[in-house]
Order: C-alpha cells, then sequence, then structure tokens
C-alpha cells in the first residue's frame, strides 16, 4: 500500500477538561484495595498512568470531534467546502445511527457533496479512516479529507469501579485493569492532494496485518452477555493481548519495512498506540526500536483508544520532537487483533 499524492496537512485536538489521577481513581476503590490488601499506587506502578482526563457530564461525542476539527481547518488553507469526505472513527459514538459525522459535518459546514460515515475498528478506527481517505485522493475521488473522533472514558471507569466494589475480587481486578488506563480527548487529521498549499507532511502507505483468531481478548459493549439497555462492561486479557499483540505486530512491522523499502537505521521517529508502560516497551523491544525514537503521551493521558496515537503525532509536532525530513512510523494495534503500520515523511 503505497501513495504517490497524499499528504497530512494539519492535525487539531481537544483534551477532556477534567484531569483524573490514577490516585483519585484509587480512593474511591478504598474497600476494594482493603480487601485485596492492596497498598495505594499500585494502578500508576502497573501501568506507568499517573493521570488521565474525563469530559464534562452530558458531553457529546461530536462535540469533541468539531472541536478538533475546526482546528484542523483554522491550521490549513482549506475551507469545510473543498473537504469531500469526513469519516468519524472512533469507539465511542453519539448513537447507534445515524453516523456521528454527519453532526461533526453539519457543525464544520462541510459542503453537500461530500462523503459522511463512520468507520469502527477498536483502537485502529482513525488510521482506518486515514487510508481509506488517502485511498480516494490517490484515486483523484477526492481533493480534501477530514478524520476525526472522540472519545470518553468516564462512564466505563465508573461503572468498572463500582463492579470492582460490588464483587471484591482478583480475577475482576485483571480483566478489568485495562478499562482503568482510559482517557478522553478529541482529534482530527486533514489529509489533501496538496493542491491548496505547499505544506504537508506526505504520507507514503503502509501495511495491515491481522490475527483475529484473538478477537475475544478484548471486548467492550453489551455484546458481552448484557443486554443493549444495560450499562457497558469492559474486560481484557492484558497478558493474552500483549503476548499475541507482540506476535502480531513484529510480524507486521517485517512487511512493513520491506513495503516502504526503509533503512535499517529507518524509521528515524515513532509513534506507537498508546496504552500503557509494559505495552510500549514490549513492542519496542520485540521490533528493534529504541526508546529515544518514541513519544509517549500515556502517563498524563492514558488510552485515549482511536484518539491515543493521532493526538500523541499531533502533541509530538509541536514540541519539535517530529522534526522536517523524519520518517516517521505510525505503530497501530487494536481488539480482533488488528495491526496497522504507516509511514509518513514529515
Amino acid at each position: 500500500m503505497l501513495y504517490s499524492k497524499v499528504y497530512i496537512d494539519s492535525f487539531g485536538y481537544e483534551l477532556a477538561p477534567n484531569v483524573v489521577t490514577s490516585a483519585d481513581i484509587e480512593k474511591r476503590l478504598e474497600p476494594f484495595y482493603e480487601k485485596l490488601h492492596f497498598k495505594k499506587g499500585q494502578l500508576e506502578s502497573l501501568t506507568g498512568i499517573y493521570e488521565r482526563r474525563f469530559w464534562d457530564y452530558k458531553h457529546t461525542m461530536h462535540e469533541g470531534a468539531v472541536k478538533a476539527g475546526n482546528k484542523a481547518i483554522e491550521a490549513s488553507e482549506i475551507s469545510p467546502e473543498d473537504i469531500g469526505m469526513v469519516i468519524y472513527g472512533g469507539v465511542c459514538r453519539d448513537n447507534l445511527e445515524p453516523a456521528t459525522a454527519c453532526a461533526v459535518a453539519h457543525k464544520l459546514g462541510i459542503g453537500r457533496c461530500a462523503q459522511i460515515y463512520d468507520v469502527s475498528n477498536a483502537c485502529l478506527g482513525v488510521l482506518n479512516g486515514m487510508i481509506q481517505t488517502a485511498n480516494a485522493i490517490e484515486l483523484g475521488h477526492i481533493k480534501a479529507g477530514l478524520v476525526v473522533s472522540c472519545e470518553s472514558s468516564r462512564q466505563i471507569i465508573d461503572s468498572t469501579i463500582k463492579r470492582l466494589l460490588e464483587l471484591k475480587d482478583m480475577d475482576t481486578f485483571k480483566t478489568t485493569l485495562a478499562t482503568l488506563t482510559g482517557g478522553s480527548g478529541a482529534v482530527a487529521v486533514l489529509l489533501t492532494d496538496q493542491s491548496f498549499s505547499n505544506s504537508g507532511h506526505r504520507f507514503l502507505g503502509g501495511v495491515m496485518r491481522n490475527a483475529t483468531e484473538h478477537y475475544k481478548l478484548c471486548r467492550w459493549g453489551p455484546d458481552t452477555g448484557m443486554p443493549a439497555s444495560g450499562l457497558h462492561v469492559m474486560e481484557t486479557d492484558s497478558v493474552g493481548v500483549l503476548q499475541n499483540g507482540v506476535a502480531l505486530a513484529i510480524d507486521t512491522y517485517k512487511d512493513f519495512k520491506k513495503e516502504l523499502s526503509l533503512t535499517p537505521d529507518q524509521p528515524d521517529k515513532v509513534i506507537c498506540h498508546q496504552v500503557g508502560e509494559a505495552h510500549q516497551n514490549s513492542i519496542l523491544d520485540a521490533i528493534g526500536i529504541s526508546k529515544e525514537k518514541d513519544f509517549i503521551t500515556y502517563p498524563f493521558l492514558g488510552n485515549i483508544g482511536t484518539v491515543s496515537l493521532p493526538i500523541s503525532a499531533a502533541i509530538a509536532n509541536e514540541r519539535e520532537f517530529l522534526i522536517p525530513g523524519d520518517l516517521v512510523s505510525f505503530l497501530g494495534i487494536g481488539s480482533g487483533l488488528n495491526c496497522t503500520m504507516l509511514g509518513v515523511r514529515w
């Protein structure tokens, strides 16, 4: 999968306003900690995450996506009417239907001829949206497309804390630890054929690989055995996800290096999906990339699902960690299991 005329023109992002520390969550879990004789500090120690963020109550997903989308458009030379595609890639959506992208497109003033739809694929939704937008640009169907997402962890963390306090057992803690790392935020990625300006980061292409035999390792939603009207539950086999995810990443990375004809010392920088310290270290060690090449946000943002990787890239760009000329790799892995690795010439 290679592109010849696709560019990432700009990013936009919005941080949720309410900071929630791991210590805050542990304070709510005190009865559970006392029952299992846990010491305070376990959550940060196990994950490397000391805080994450929540949206305000009743905040909708399209609100965050619109704020991020506006910022991406304002940072470009493109008008909303020039955008031929809007894809919403979040796990969290306002409704089962219509597509959350419809509310986003309306609020942004996108033109009548644009393609508007949602994409859902665990933590890879934004990357999948970028690929679909890039395909449309490469084929000449559109000149510009916007991929947005907004994720919220408040409800799922609140329901998980309630469940832990009710059950007070180690097995539940093991399957819900990953849930407690969740963060909230919104992001937008604007891609173009560069006909609007001479700026932008060249989107080179990438590869996608799957190991769908592991589709049960991480599940979120009423399909875990609850009626659709009930509260959602997220359960994760963290060890299984890590072990099999690393194996899939190794295979994907070999194909990725070959597809983009990378030299032994490339990529120059990487942006990984932000899960936590153990995941980050294991992935980088397995594919032979030094930590100095990576930019992390999980310690202070947690795992924001589909938002994590692109918001990390946006912040890395702002802080000049990513510099012109860098060959940057986006390393994404999500439940399913699916793995997507993309290359960008900064």
